[in-house]
């Protein structure tokens, strides 16, 4: 696919992650994979005022390949989570209210229904707390060894959540799953108690990437 239909995407993305309150204001940030780097959405815009012209290339060392404007402060983060993830291809940043709330309480929220573990391959882990204006590039090494190898999503601490995909719209939804596991996890007394067993969360995790659709 073309850089601008990939930028287009996610602008269109930016407005759905609006329209679906994950994000306020300027807050949240999109990448999709580009060839040997990445697309990022840029810091401190509107979406409404965003075009596709505003999106910014960049390599897989933190260098900028194309645009005019600075990309978002979190880009270490998407950046690095690529780099370590090949089978990701985008990474989508929210400050939904439920996974911001699980956040804050620094909870990890388990596979507690069958989207969970088919989208996101299991648990949810909380990163220790990180101030958000220190340096991005420590903040970015933590979160991706958070997520690790496997799963694909991520609380930051007192932050918010990172979810990941295959494909961008995959990483959209991904962002509301996590939304609705953290929202289930708060009104649970115990939600460990009420997760899949690993071995089924990894079954279903692995029915979902390769025999879903295709049975």
């Amino acid at each position: 696919m073309e850089y601008i239909n990939i930028c287009e995407q996610m602008l269109e993305a930016c407005k759905w992650i609006t329209k679906k309150n994950l994000v306020y204001s300027t807050w949240g940030n999109i990448s999709v994979r580009y060839k040997e780097g990445l697309i990022l959405t840029p810091s401190k815009m509107d979406y409404e005022l965003m075009t596709p012209d505003d999106m910014v290339g960049m390599d897989f060392d933190g260098n900028i390949t194309k645009g005019h404007n600075v990309p978002t402060s979190e880009r270490h983060i998407h950046r690095l989570i690529m780099k370590n993830r090949p089978d990701i291809n985008s990474v989508v940043h929210t400050h939904s209210p439920y996974a911001c709330a699980a956040a804050a309480a620094g909870m990890n929220i388990p596979a507690l229904i069958e989207e969970n573990a088919q989208l996101i391959g299991g648990t949810v882990l909380c990163t220790p707390y990180y101030i958000s204006g220190g340096n991005h590039l420590e903040l970015a090494e933590l979160t991706a060894k958070t997520l690790g190898n496997y799963v694909n999503a991520v609380l930051i601490k007192n932050h918010g959540p990172v979810a990941c995909g295959r494909t961008l719209e995959e990483a959209l939804y991904a962002c509301l799953v996590v939304e609705k596991a953290a929202q289930m996890a708060l009104l649970l007394k115990n939600p460990d108690g009420f997760a899949i067993p690993g071995e089924f969360v990894r079954e279903e995790r692995e029915r979902f990437l390769y025999k879903y659709g295709k049975e």
